[in-house]
C-alpha cells in the first residue's frame, strides 16, 4: 500500500485528464439499449455477498441500472486501481481510506459529492462527523462513509481474575491502566499485562498522542507534530511499558504479532479494534475470556476514528447513477445489511444487528467511542510519512534511542517529507 501510495503521487496528476474524460469506467457504459452498468470495486470477500444483494435491490429500485462489484484482494487492491485510473478505466464506484484519500482527492481522480448530497437531501449528521472531516478535501465532501472502525482495549477476564485486578471502568485512566499492566505481569509464566505494538498506530500511538494533548500532523498538513512534547509523552507511554518489561520487547512482537500474543493469554490487554470481534468471537481461547473496555484516559479522552467510504470516480460515465448507488449504499436499509454481514456500519441508529452478533462482549464500549473520536491522521501522500515513522520509532522502541530524540529526529524527516507535497 505504501509503494503504490508514492507511485500514485507522480502519476495521478497526468492521468486526470485520462480519468475525467473516459466515457466507460471500468467495465461500466451502457448496454447500447439505454441500460447503464456499474461497476463497484472492493477488496472484503466477506462482504461481497451483501453488497451483490444491495446491488440488486439498488436495481429494483432504479430499473435499467445494473451493478457489477469487482474484488480485489487488499495486498493488490490499491496498485489495480492505480493502474486502472492511469488508464483512464477506474472503477465508477469504490472503496477509499483516509490515508489514500487526500491523495485521490488533491489529484481529481475522484468528485466532489457534496452539492449532490445537499440536493438530495442527505442526512449528513447520521454519520460521525470525525469520518465527514476525514473525507473532507479543500471544504468539500467526496465520499459516504460506509462502515466505521473505533478502537478499545480488550482484556482478558480470566487473567485479571487470576491475579486480583480489578475489570477496567468506564472511566479508567493511563495510571490506572499502568497499575494493572504492572499487576497483570507474571514473568514465571510468559504473561505480560500488554503488548505495546509498533506497527499498528491506529490501535496504538495515534491514540495515547491525542490522549496526551498532542498531534501527528498540522491541521493544514504542512508540520508534523512529533516534537511537541505532548506528543512525545503520548509515545513514552509505550516505550516505558517496554523498559518496565510489562510489555514484549520489540524482537518478540515482531516474531509473533501481539494479537497472537494475546489469543495465546500470553497478554492480558489488547488494544484493538471494532473489527476485532468477529475474530475473537470465533477463537476458541479468547471466544469466552475476553471483553472490550474504553481507552483509558490521558490528558484527556479520545480515540481514532477510521472507516471506508464510498467514492465516485471522477471519470465515471454516469456520474448520477454512480452518486445514487453511493447514496443506497449509505442509506438505513443498506447500513443494517452491512452491519448484520461484520463491519460497524457508520450510519447512527444502524448499529444493533452488529453489537447483537456478539453478545459476549461489551460492544457498545465501541460505539461510545464515537463520543470522543478524532480523525485518522492524513496529508497528501500519508504513505510518505508512514514509512518514516516505523523507520525512527523503531530506534526508540528497540531502546537504541531516548524516545524523545527519535521523535523530534523523525519530525525533522516529516517536515521534509511534508514540504514536498
Amino acid at each position: 500500500m505504501r509503494k503504490s501510495a508514492r507511485f500514485c503521487a507522480a502519476v495521478l496528476g497526468v492521468v486526470l485528464v485520462a480519468s475525467a474524460c473516459s466515457s466507460g469506467g471500468a467495465s461500466g457504459g451502457g448496454g447500447g439499449d439505454g441500460s447503464v452498468r456499474l461497476s463497484y470495486a472492493i477488496w472484503d470477500n466477506n462482504q461481497k455477498k451483501v453488497l451483490e444483494e444491495l446491488g440488486r435491490e439498488f436495481t429494483e429500485e432504479h430499473p435499467g441500472v445494473t451493478v457489477q462489484v469487482q474484488l480485489t484482494p487488499w495486498p493488490d487492491y490499491w496498485n489495480k486501481l492505480k493502474t486502472a485510473v492511469t488508464g483512464g478505466s477506474a472503477p465508477d464506484v469504490f472503496w477509499m481510506n483516509g490515508p489514500q484519500f487526500p491523495l485521490y482527492a488533491s489529484n481529481g481522480v475522484i468528485r466532489p459529492l457534496d452539492e449532490e448530497f445537499a440536493g438530495d437531501g442527505v442526512d449528513l449528521a447520521a454519520y460521525p462527523e470525525p469520518l465527514r472531516e476525514l473525507y473532507t478535501y479543500e471544504g468539500k465532501l467526496y465520499g459516504l462513509p460506509k462502515d466505521m472502525d473505533t478502537v478499545g482495549v480488550w482484556y482478558n477476564k480470566e487473567l485479571f481474575d487470576a491475579r486480583g485486578v480489578e475489570h477496567p471502568s468506564d472511566d479508567w485512566t493511563w495510571s490506572d491502566f499502568k497499575n494493572a499492566a504492572a499487576r497483570l505481569t507474571d514473568p514465571g509464566k510468559g504473561v505480560y499485562g500488554t503488548a505495546a505494538a509498533l506497527t499498528s498506530f491506529q490501535e496504538y500511538q495515534y491514540n495515547t498522542i491525542a490522549q496526551a494533548g498532542g498531534y501527528v500532523v498540522s491541521p493544514d498538513g504542512r508540520k508534523s507534530g512529533y516534537d511537541d512534547p505532548r506528543t512525545i509523552e503520548g509515545l513514552r507511554f509505550w516505550t516505558d511499558l517496554i523498559e518496565r518489561k510489562q510489555s514484549p520487547d520489540l524482537k518478540t512482537m515482531t516474531d509473533t504479532a501481539p494479537i497472537q500474543l494475546f489469543e495465546a493469554g500470553k497478554t492480558a490487554m489488547y488494544w484493538g479494534g471494532s473489527w476485532n470481534a468477529g475474530e475473537f468471537s470465533a477463537n476458541e481461547y479468547t471466544k469466552d475470556r475476553v471483553d472490550a473496555a474504553p481507552l483509558p484516559r490521558g490528558a484527556k479522552r479520545a480515540g481514532i476514528i477510521h472507516g471506508v467510504a464510498n467514492v465516485v470516480s471522477a471519470g465515471t460515465a454516469h456520474p448520477r447513477e454512480a452518486t445514487e448507488f453511493v447514496e443506497f449504499l449509505g442509506s438505513e436499509k443498506a447500513a443494517l445489511a452491512i452491519g448484520r454481514s461484520g463491519p460497524l456500519p457508520a450510519r447512527e441508529g444502524t448499529q444493533e444487528a452488529w453489537v447483537k452478533a456478539h453478545p459476549q462482549f461489551t460492544l457498545t464500549t465501541f460505539l461510545d467511542a464515537v463520543n470522543y473520536a478524532v480523525p485518522f491522521p492524513v496529508s497528501k501522500n500519508t504513505a510518505a510519512w508512514n514509512q518514516a515513522e516505523l523507520t525512527y520509532l523503531a530506534q526508540a522502541w528497540a531502546g537504541e534511542r531516548p524516545v524523545g530524540e527519535a521523535s523530534t529526529a523523525l519530525a525533522a524527516a516529516m517536515d521534509d517529507l511534508l514540504a514536498e507535497e
